[in-house]
């Protein structure tokens, strides 16, 4: 049996946070990372973690340049998920370029859900020598599973313990660039 196609589970699933809820909590997040960044010289090494974080990053980008902070840009792509609604081992699809010794980072994402991925991709960071690594999500799912040792230090909003896409999040691979945050029916 086929999974069901984004189309055929959109019209049941709930809308979690619209698209003027998500912007607004984007604001409130990039004025606290202007305050934790705005001292600093050097402009912090932003990096992406895709596919998810990207609309969430580009949106905080953007907020972050209106408040008058610098960043300098990197990606990477690692994910444990491939196109699955649930995760298996960690694969680094990508790994940043820049060098990170010695940098503030700041990581951008989607979603923190259990946390292994941000948990490695932090510790990763960290062993390339970076000064401070600090995770920005658009999502924190509200369960009690997630791994020891990860937290974000700035989170726009909570999501239920339910399958969610929509903004960055996917449903098998669809449904990111929706302007909300959906979850599917229980």
């Amino acid at each position: 049996m086929t999974a069901p196609t984004l189309a055929e589970v959109l019209p049941a699933a709930d809308v979690i946070h619209d698209r003027a809820t998500l912007e607004a909590a984007i604001l409130r997040i990039a004025d606290d990372i202007r305050d934790t960044y705005a001292a600093d010289p050097a402009p912090p090494l932003f990096i992406t973690i895709m596919h998810g974080g990207m609309p969430f990053a580009v949106q905080l980008a953007f907020a972050l340049g209106e408040r008058g902070l610098d960043l300098e840009f990197d990606y990477l792509h690692a994910t444990r998920y491939r196109g699955n609604t649930s995760g298996s081992g960690l694969a680094w699809l990508h790994r940043p370029a820049t060098p990170m010794r010695g940098r503030r980072v700041l990581l951008a994402d989607d979603i923190l859900d259990e946390g292994h991925t941000l948990l490695a991709v932090k510790r990763w960071c960290e062993d390339q020598g970076a000064a401070d690594v600090r995770v920005a999500v658009l999502a924190v799912k509200v369960h009690d599973r997630r791994v020891e040792g990860i937290d974000a230090e700035y989170v726009g909003l909570e999501v239920p313990d339910r399958y969610v896409f929509g903004y960055g999040m996917d449903y098998r691979e669809q449904g990111r660039n929706l302007p909300a945050i959906y979850a599917l029916k229980d």
